[in-house]
């Protein structure tokens, strides 16, 4: 038995208060041993998290394990027509001229109008762009190849004929209305869209990729073909929006054949190509405060948070070790007494509870610098698995059989925790908290305050001249804070200030275009990440994601089911993975442009239940989901189409690759962590929405994954929480407490371990979304709406300017003037003598 044995996570045995009740019998400590047994052999992960994922992952994520005879088929059709213009020729001994020749006849073909014929040219330039695979011997060859074709097709003009090609697709109202009527869609349905759609995000995530040895002809073509995707060139919009109605299309059921995965891949690489990655976000922030004269950033978070290390016990791995083998041998026969008293109807299995809460309250009284209480281990079991902080039962000290011991020596804080030389992250402090704190002291020490003057300090005692001068050095003023500021400046001078001048960045450009459509992308994004999450139970009228995954003829062996029960899984990780990647990407880009366009995005989110469906996403075996291994290494492209095919077997489907976690799970859930706390952060609302949907306990389970940046904001989570849970929770939760003190950023006066002043009351939560919701109203009239200004135009007074105005009139008018003339204004009779009295 070791130490933690009594640490399980039981969900299900919450009562109404959210307290967890008593397991009894054997099976329970079964059950807890398994479980932290596995919890402590779970090792620290390797993951750096970054935009994406090595290129050969994410290009060989790109096809389903279905599609897999399609890459012979492009070989094929590719060589029939290659034959009849280089006779006993490889593609890959023409000179660049002769190459670019015959793209240009490809080029030609996709105008002809049969689909047949235009679906076998798109073939043949899906294998060019795939790397003329048949033609080279190794992996590094391909990639070689494929990049060398990718450059030459963008120049050749491909993209742009393959655009017209899919916005024909989209509009093709007879493959829709077919599509409807089938009761079974399979791959065979969404074969054109399939290919253009690859060719696509081929050449998209080809380009955006930079290495170091790119010709110079290549860097100039990745920047023209950037700021062509993210300009409204392609149809009057951003390429984006063209996929973003294709994901509204399939959504609203009118076109279920459209391969979604592959949308969503390509959608989130145009952004991620268009606007920039996490990297470039940090550039820009940097870029964006030196602009409005802001100090620079206390720290850069993507260092900062690389360099963290997962959270684990104190002790070294060895000494744990040792100390759990000596607690196995020495107290295994206390232990099994311990189990058997449960089970018999010894008195002592009665009254164990509330011996139990004695002995800690005299331990709490005789040990303050204890980090947790036996209450942790008793309704909070999952801060052990966590690897949090290592600690002894107190079953394992005779609290119970015998009468607590004499308190142990103190010993060097050295030795009890191992605390990092310093924390983190520089604490920060808004000017808001400054004004609160001061408003508090002249209430207390003078008895009238001063609004928002938070230089004067007259009257107030020294300590608090020394709390403020230690509050301003650490204030931090955020862009959010100066676009707020600027903006109500605007709205409540519109002549003086005059009109805003608006740089027509990528972001703002798309953010225009998305705007009148928002809520319907946003809530079409969320419907495929609810049916793609492994949570949610199959229902009829859920969305079909997976009609570009399913093969014509259903499979007829147990090995092909398992193979296709894999691609499932497959498909849709990676369904979760795009989106989650992309809600991200636009929440970070539209909060740098202007704080509105953020809040409007994220209230569209939560008004359609996105804080309920990532917590439902998380509350699964995390465990299980990131270290899940749903792949076949020798299906996957490049690997497939090099080396020769071995013969599948089950054993060989089972084994899956060696790693030790799937890197894009352990991607999605940090995206969806990072989410929530976006949409969350500074707003009690929407914490009191996790409170309600009782995510403490959800969030602490995946605190088991020891993976320092996934720690770190499900830690964040956790404290925004805490002065929300009381403080039995905080009680029992020490070694959290202790976690999110060592990892999260401090705010110097905020009250999150104590919740002795909470700031906002339930009452005032809907008063605050909807307080929010007209400044955003109030922001998009005033920079978007056509008409704006309309109460504000300027009036010509002057008779001469009005007369001499050119006026517009119909054709019909010099045939008629005569008449209305008469009718008007001769036949009516002029009232002279009401002119001269007084209204």
């Amino acid at each position: 038995m070791q130490a933690e044995d009594m640490e399980v996570p039981i969900i299900n045995n919450l009562n109404d208060n959210g307290d967890r009740q008593r397991p009894k019998g054997k099976d329970v400590f079964k059950d807890q041993q398994k479980e932290s047994e596995s919890s402590m052999e779970s090792p620290n992960l390797e993951f750096e998290y970054g935009d994406t994922d090595a290129l050969t992952a994410e290009l060989s994520e790109l096809y389903s394990y279905t599609e897999e005879p399609e890459f012979a088929l492009n070989r094929d059709y590719f060589e029939e027509d290659f034959r009849s213009h280089a006779r006993d020729r490889r593609w890959i001994e023409l000179t660049v001229e002769e190459q670019k020749t015959y793209v240009m006849r490809l080029l030609d073909a996709l105008e002809v109008t049969d689909r047949d014929k235009r679906l076998k040219v798109a073939r043949a330039i899906l294998y060019l762009a795939q790397g003329v695979f048949d033609e080279c011997d190794t992996e590094v060859d391909v990639l070689h190849w494929s990049r060398h074709n990718v450059f030459l097709l963008y120049n050749m003009g491909i993209f742009t004929a393959l655009l017209e090609l899919l916005s024909m697709e989209i509009d093709n109202n007879q493959a829709c209305s077919s599509a409807v009527r089938k009761p079974a869609i399979s791959l065979a349905d969404s074969t054109e869209l399939r290919v253009l759609l690859s060719i696509m995000y081929l050449m998209v995530e080809t380009i955006r990729v930079q290495t170091e040895d790119d010709r110079p002809e290549w860097r100039a073509a990745r920047e023209v073909f950037k700021n062509e995707l993210g300009s409204p060139l392609y149809n009057g919009e951003p390429f984006a929006l063209l996929l973003f109605t294709m994901v509204t299309k399939f959504c609203s059921m009118n076109a279920p054949h459209f391969p979604m995965k592959k949308v969503l891949l390509l959608l989130w690489k145009t952004i991620l190509f268009t606007l920039g990655g996490f990297e470039e976000l940090q550039e820009m922030k940097v870029r964006g405060r030196e602009r409005l004269n802001l100090p620079p950033l206390p720290e850069d978070s993507i260092k900062v948070v690389r360099a963290m290390r997962a959270a684990s016990p104190p002790a070294s791995a060895m000494e744990l070790i040792e100390q759990q083998q000596q607690q196995k041998r020495g107290r295994r026969s206390r232990r099994s007494a311990f189990v058997d008293s449960l089970e018999g109807d010894s008195p002592f299995a009665k009254k164990q509870p509330l011996v139990k809460q004695d002995s800690l309250d005299t331990y709490n009284e005789r040990d303050p610098f204890k980090n947790d209480d036996a209450r942790d281990e008793e309704e909070d079991p999952e801060d052990t698995d966590s690897g949090i902080e290592g600690e002894v039962d107190p079953l394992d000290r005779d609290v119970i059989i015998q009468p607590p011991p004499p308190p142990p020596p103190l010993r060097p804080p050295t030795e009890r925790v191992n605390f990092p030389k310093g924390l983190p992250w520089a604490p920060k402090v808004r000017e808001k908290d400054i004004e609160h704190f001061l408003e508090t002291s002249r209430n207390k020490f003078i008895g009238f305050t001063l609004g928002n003057d938070t230089d004067t300090l007259v009257g107030l005692p020294r300590p608090i001249h020394e709390s403020v001068k230690t509050l301003k050095q650490h204030k931090y003023v955020s862009i959010a804070e100066v676009q707020i500021k600027k903006e109500d400046e605007l709205q409540q001078c519109p002549m003086t200030l005059g009109e805003e001048e608006v740089e027509e960045t990528p972001t703002e450009m798309l953010y225009l275009g998305m705007l009148p459509n928002l809520s319907q992308y946003v809530i079409a994004l969320l419907k495929l990440l609810l049916a793609a999450a492994p949570t949610s139970k199959a229902k009829t009228d859920s969305i079909n994601i997976l009609a570009d995954v399913l093969p014509e003829e259903m499979p007829i062996t147990v090995l092909q089911s398992m193979k296709l029960g894999i691609d499932v899984n497959r498909h849709k990780e990676i369904i979760v993975k795009a989106i989650s990647a992309l809600l991200l990407l636009l929440l970070k880009h539209f909060k740098l442009n202007h704080i509105y366009q953020f809040e409007i995005v994220s209230q569209h989110l939560v008004f359609a239940n996105c804080i309920p469906l990532i917590l439902k996403f998380f509350n699964q075996n995390i465990m299980s989901y990131i270290s899940a291994k749903n792949s076949i290494c020798v299906l996957d492209f490049p690997h497939c189409v090099v080396h020769e095919m071995p013969e599948l077997t089950a054993e060989s489907l089972e084994a899956g690759d060696t790693n030790q976690f799937c890197w894009r799970n352990l991607f999605s859930c940090i995206n969806l962590l990072r989410i929530l706390n976006k949409l969350t952060k500074w707003k009690h609302s929407r914490t009191m929405m996790l409170v309600v949907f009782k995510s403490a306990p959800i969030l602490k389970r995946a605190l088991k994954v020891k993976q320092a940046m996934m720690q770190l904001y499900v830690l964040k989570l956790l404290k925004i929480q805490t002065k929300y849970l009381g403080r039995q929770w905080r009680k029992s939760n020490m070694k959290t407490m202790s976690a999110i003190y060592q990892k999260v950023r401090h705010r110097l006066n905020d009250d999150w371990a104590y919740g002795n002043d909470i700031d906002a009351r339930p009452w005032d939560f809907q008063a605050e979304e909807c307080a929010l919701r007209e400044s955003i109203e109030k922001f998009n009239s005033r920079r978007y709406d056509r008409n704006k200004n309309g109460d504000f135009a300027p009036v010509d007074n002057c008779l001469q300017s009005v007369l001499g105005q050119r006026v517009e009139l119909p054709e019909d008018f010099h045939y008629s003037y005569e008449m209305w003339l008469e009718r008007e204004v001769f036949s009516q009779p002029i009232q002279w003598e009401g002119l001269l009295q007084n209204p």
